[in-house]
């Protein structure tokens, strides 16, 4: 089917999944994630066949990005029931009040419409997006990259299947066949068709729906996310902090890309990090982590040294670009010059630093004393995510049920006029 033609079904679909109560969709959506399950074999077996294909095409932990489980199936499936149990958020009044001519106006939740979806090769955001988009009454067109096709298109298939064997039109639900260029160029062009753009991937594909769409853009994602840590941290914590947040997951766009370190704290904390984040992984045999070190921190570790480039990198690796710093303004200085407003974090036990740094960084979250890994839906308390907004209009950080509805004004009178 052509994009056209998907366009003109998800339209179409449009007023009956707006019109559905929420009883009706949180049993689509429990149907939809039992048929994850039932179908977990063919997923699998589509995903093998996505993996082989891009065997030496992209790096390990893209690959990981990428690779499906029965663990992480379920998990899937646990995403979207997580969001069956969320409130509503159609149909919410927001705001009453009575005007001075006596009109009685009310504010009220409404879906976006047809929200389009352009990501790469995580497939886990074809069912969390589906999900996101039917409990808050908007018809989905998932675009995926062509590296996860086979395994999205499947995920799609089980959904759409769910959806047709509870009487639900499976339109409400739609995957873009054509993963070359020319189709996300359709969708950024959708103009009276797409109500609303997300992508979701890495800085170029952002950076090519914000410039060239012409119906309304989210931009999401991009993680150059730093941890600051200061004179007054708890080392312990610091190093548990940092580990956690470079290597749990670093191909995700929640996971630590700079490390900045007060001069006071340096000479003690970065021989413990090397020791932590290289030698004892490469004990154990795991990947250890390379350091992009600037001047002050190579006099005092080994690494290798950073040009200006490596500040303003999301590296999705096992890299960290490392940089001592004079004090917390010199930290929040450095984060306005390079952060692309997504997660930061301080490290210190003393307050009014803290205060200072949260008050101070601009991002769409800002922690103290946590890992920048905790940026997402699902731990948020969202049931799972759509992406993570690093804008400000209308959305920011996680993006869950409430950031993918509107509003409109209900004004109800007894003959007034305008005079």
């Amino acid at each position: 089917m052509t994009t056209c033609e998907i366009l003109k079904n998800a339209v179409n679909a449009k007023p009956r999944l707006a019109g559905l109560d929420t009883e009706t969709k949180d049993l689509a959506l429990m149907a939809m994630a039992a048929s994850l399950k039932e179908n977990a074999k063919e997923i699998l077996e589509a995903n093998a066949l996505d993996i082989e294909a891009a065997r030496g095409k992209i790096s390990e932990v893209m690959t990981d990005r990428l690779a499906l489980d029965e663990k992480r199936i379920s998990g899937m499936a646990e995403g979207i029931i997580n969001v069956a149990k969320l409130p509503d958020p159609v149909g919410k009044t927001l705001s009453e009040r009575v005007t001075a001519d006596g009109l009685q106006l009310r504010k009220v939740s409404v879906p976006v419409g047809v929200v389009a979806i352009i990501y790469e090769s995580r497939p886990n955001v074809t069912s969390d997006a589906a999900a996101l988009c039917l409990k808050s009454g908007n018809v989905c067109v998932l675009r995926g990259g062509k590296e996860a096709y086979r395994t999205s298109k499947t995920i799609v298939e089980a959904m759409r299947a769910a959806l047709e064997k509870i009487g639900l039109s499976p339109d409400f639900i739609n995957i873009i066949d054509d993963t070359t260029r020319e189709s996300a160029t359709e969708l950024m062009k959708a103009h009276g068709q797409v109500d609303l753009l997300i992508p979701r991937g890495g800085a170029g594909l952002i950076r090519a729906c914000v410039e060239n769409a012409t119906v309304p853009c989210i931009e999401t994602g991009t993680g150059i996310c730093t941890v600051y840590v200061d004179a007054a941290a708890d080392l312990e914590k610091a190093l548990a902090i940092v580990e956690n947040a470079k290597t749990q997951r670093p191909s995700v766009c929640n996971a630590e890309e700079t490390l900045l370190v007060h001069k006071a704290v340096a000479g003690e904390f970065l021989p413990r990090l090397s020791k932590l984040l290289r030698d004892d992984r490469a004990d154990a045999g795991k990947q250890p982590v390379e350091f992009r070190l600037d001047e002050k921190a190579s006099a005092i570790i080994d690494g290798t040294p950073a040009d200006e480039a490596d500040f303003d990198t999301e590296f999705l690796d096992y890299i960290l670009a490392v940089k001592v710093v004079d004090d917390v303004k010199e930290a929040v200085e450095h984060i306005r010059a390079h952060s692309t407003h997504h997660s930061e974090s301080i490290i210190t036990e003393d307050a009014a630093v803290a205060e200072y740094f949260t008050t101070n960084v601009d991002s769409a979250a800002v922690y103290v004393n946590a890992s920048t890994r905790f940026t997402d839906g699902g731990m948020f308390g969202l049931g799972c995510e759509m992406g993570i907004s690093t804008q400000k209009l209308h959305a920011r950080g996680p993006m869950g049920l409430e950031e993918l509805n509107s509003y409109k004004y209900i004004i109800t009178g007894n003959g007034q006029i305008r005079q």
